[in-house]
């Protein structure tokens, strides 16, 4: 992997992270487009620029983690606690699973398009949206929605995509149910990318680390973008134009698969 492509797939990692349009589907399309080797540290790249977009949910919502510390009301911390659990146990109990789930295009081409047919009535099914503030998600339905997330583990569903669906099967607003998706993005996605890059590190050269700085800090820029533009366009549009882009996506995997050029 070179500069270039280091930075074309931050981009990529970026703008889809937070978006209900499954990261996992738009890296592996961007990689085989690009002729990146499918190697141990193009895998370990793509997990590790995680933490650029970890931080950006961060620094745009720094008042929101640091309030609970001024206060000493630590629910917000706790309900993040609780919603997480059920992602941290299945996936250190399914991660090798999970990991041979990721090499299957076909299974992300699938879930993309499965994924966009339910985004496309999204806003029809889930109508009594009467939580419009975290302080009023109860713990039942913190956890409840760690347990939606748990669905995108199988490639290609998109984690924002679950936990946002999660978050309004519970009542929650749409702009709370993405903000809410962004919050316990931070411990989960931290989790796993710290439990892949421990895993890893002791194979990534100093070379490999100029590729994940420069990935990170623009993984970072672009999410920064990305989350500001989906909240205000989620509030005005809803779902239904992700859910065309998704089944549009797959379609298209679908096609680079079944013509060889992607395995």
């Amino acid at each position: 992997m070179n500069l270039f492509e280091a930075i074309v797939i931050a981009i990529v990692e970026g703008l889809t992270e937070f978006l209900p349009i499954s990261s996992t589907g738009h890296m592996i399309i961007t990689e085989k487009l690009l002729g990146v080797p499918d190697s141990d540290f193009t895998k370990l790249f793509t997990v590790g620029i995680q933490l650029g977009a970890i931080l950006a949910v961060v620094v745009l919502y720094w008042k929101k983690f640091l309030a609970p510390l001024k206060t000493g009301n630590l629910s917000f911390y706790f309900k993040l606690i609780v919603a997480v659990i059920p992602a941290l146990a299945l996936g250190f109990i399914f991660s090798d699973k999970i990991d041979a789930m990721l090499e299957s295009s076909l299974t992300v081409a699938i879930t993309m398009i499965a994924g966009g047919v339910v985004l496309l009535f999204i806003d029809n099914l889930f109508k009594a949206h009467t939580i419009s503030e975290d302080e009023k998600i109860s713990y039942p339905r913190a956890f409840i929605i760690g347990l939606w997330q748990c669905i995108a583990m199988i490639p290609g569903v998109s984690r924002s995509a679950a936990s946002i669906i999660g978050g309004m099967q519970q009542k929650l607003t749409r702009k709370l149910a993405a903000e809410f998706s962004f919050f316990l993005a931070v411990p989960t996605m931290a989790a796993a990318t710290g439990y892949k890059l421990l895993k890893g590190y002791n194979t990534i050269s100093s070379g490999d680390l100029k590729l994940f700085a420069v990935g990170n800090i623009v993984a970072f820029i672009v999410a920064m973008l990305a989350i500001k533009f989906f909240i205000g366009f989620l509030q005005k549009h809803g779902f239904k134009l992700f859910g065309y882009y998704r089944i549009i996506g797959g379609l298209i995997l679908l096609a680079l698969i079944f013509t060889g050029y992607i395995k």
